[in-house]
């Protein structure tokens, strides 16, 4: 090394690290932006780094809309996360979308992303670096499926990085890939539960095996059933493999394979791995609150505000991790702006970064619930998508052995109760057994989640995100101690979903409730 090349590396050392700057010129390739997540990234790229030099967007095609540049525009430009953007106008808008997206139809899954070569070639040679946040993200996901969104298709991301020159990759995984271990969870690459699995010396676990006797287990599968039967027995297939190796779930399981694929296959090439934790509506922007579908905590907290469920297996002193997808956004941003400034250093570095707020800043589950008990209990009527009344009985957690107790011994009663009255003509316990069912199956799917065992902690995320200029640390906003629990989840998250991710309601409402409604509004 030169020694003016020996001063200007010092100099990137010692400089704040600046977003602008870094992206500046550059073309960031970015995967599932159909998905909440990708939407977020893609808005705030657009609003905050206006000297971009573009944005690649890799989507499939859908039956409704087979090329990327329609999908783009009726499944994401449509999105209200991008109203902030059009608050100039629809065509300030589409002016720069024009100018800075670029719109690419094809598939993670397939070679070549599913391009010609002359195409995959042309691509590569305009992008700097690679944000991969294209996964399934289905807990119960059939097992051949999810190995391949999640986990082998990296192998046609490393392709392209290489065919790029080695280009920078930005995995967004999760921080559940810690399975079944407990404690304190670090950003550092996790080490399953139990020996299954063998540790290259070079610092990733090694999966042919185990993926060569998965795709056994897989076409023996498929040469057995068909139809609805095959696709529940990989279900279970996916569920079982998990849980053998150290995971609740395929989701999980496989996300943590693709971060040992891009281990293994990146050792030349520059590599961050960010890990969210639950995924939540926004905090600060673009607009408080904004969310897209029913995320992991939602679908327990509908369950309740819809009176299906009264009790819940979970631990109320336990800390459930959420982190506004907001704060998920800026950390992927920050970190994409790290790596091309490492780009300079040559340095083939792998991070590890999680997104995150148990370590830091604990919600207990308790909490979240006794907030959200509140909200319903005095303000039920402004979020009218969401409780279709105040709920009569509170939301009780147990233990997961007394649950399970409890479901037994209410459902064999009910549901031979409602046998008898169908042979009566009448559906007595109906909907009482469709609760039943209801809670089974939040339990089956969502109950890891509500039972901790371990804390997330991000204290290198937090030392990257001091590192930025003041600008940019006000600007791109990670920590989680900005949040105020009961002020989140009363005034922003449950309006947040009543607002935007909750339709409106279709049946008539009742005379009772209108003139509570009078009422209120008098």
């Amino acid at each position: 090394m030169t020694n003016k090349a020996a001063v200007i590396l010092k100099n990137i050392s010692s400089a704040k690290l600046s977003v602008t700057h870094s992206l500046a010129g550059k073309n960031i390739l970015v995967t599932g932006t159909t998905g909440f997540v990708g939407k977020v990234v893609v808005e705030k790229l657009l609003r905050d780094t206006p000297d971009i030099g573009g944005i690649y967007l890799l989507i499939r095609g859908s039956k409704n809309y087979p090329d990327a540049n329609d999908r783009f525009a009726h499944e994401i430009a449509c999105s209200s996360i991008f109203d902030r953007l059009k608050a100039n106008g629809e065509q300030v808008f589409q002016r720069l979308c024009s100018q800075k997206i670029h719109c690419i139809t094809g598939e993670v899954t397939e070679s070549q992303f599913g391009l010609e070569s002359e195409q995959f070639e042309s691509l590569a040679k305009k992008v700097d670096v690679i944000v991969n946040s294209a996964a399934s993200v289905n807990f119960r996901e059939a097992l051949d499926q999810a190995l391949s969104i999640n986990a082998l298709c990296l192998y046609n991301t490393v392709e392209f990085s290489k065919l790029a020159g080695q280009i920078p990759v930005l995995q967004v995984s999760t921080c559940y890939v810690n399975g079944f271990n407990k404690g304190d969870m670090l950003e550092e690459n996790v080490k399953p539960q139990n020996n299954l699995i063998p540790l290259n010396d070079d610092g990733y676990y090694e999966l042919d095996a185990l993926v060569d006797d998965l795709q056994a287990k897989i076409s023996k599968l498929k040469n057995e059933y068909s139809g609805g039967t095959l696709e529940n027995k990989l279900i279970d297939l996916g569920i079982s493999e998990a849980n053998q190796y150290g995971w609740n779930d395929t989701y999980t399981f496989t996300k943590w394979m693709g971060e040992q694929i891009l281990r293994k296959e990146l050792q030349d090439a520059p590599l961050t791995i960010l890990r969210p934790a639950i995924v939540e509506s926004a905090l600060i922007g673009p607009s408080p609150g904004w969310i897209e579908g029913v995320k992991v905590a939602d679908a327990i907290l509908m369950a309740y505000a819809r009176e299906k469920v009264v009790f819940f297996p979970g631990d109320p002193k336990g800390i459930v991790d959420i982190i506004p997808v907001d704060l998920v956004a800026n950390s992927i941003i920050i970190s994409v702006a790290e790596l091309l400034r490492n780009q300079f250093k040559n340095t083939n570095e792998h991070k590890v970064y999680q997104c995150c707020s148990s370590g830091a800043n604990p919600m207990k589950i308790g909490d979240m619930i006794k907030y959200t008990q509140q909200e319903a209990d005095i303000n039920h009527l402004k979020h009218d998508r969401l409780f279709y009344r105040k709920p009569k009985r509170p939301f009780i957690m147990v233990g997961k052995k007394v649950f399970l107790a409890m479901m037994s011994a209410v459902k064999l009663p009910v549901m031979g109760i409602n046998k008898i009255s169908k042979l009566l003509g009448g559906d007595a316990q109906g909907e009482m057994l469709e609760n039943l069912e209801t809670a089974m199956k939040l339990s089956t799917v969502f109950s890891f989640y509500t039972q901790p065992s371990y804390v997330f902690h991000n204290k290198k995320l937090m030392k990257l995100h001091s590192q930025l200029n003041d600008a940019d640390r006000a600007l791109f906003p990670v920590d989680a101690m900005l949040i105020d629990w009961e002020e989140y989840i009363r005034n922003i998250h449950i309006p947040g979903l009543n607002k935007f991710a909750l339709k409106e309601r279709t049946r008539p409402v009742k005379k009772a409730e209108q003139v509570q409604r009078s009422v209120k509004a008098a």
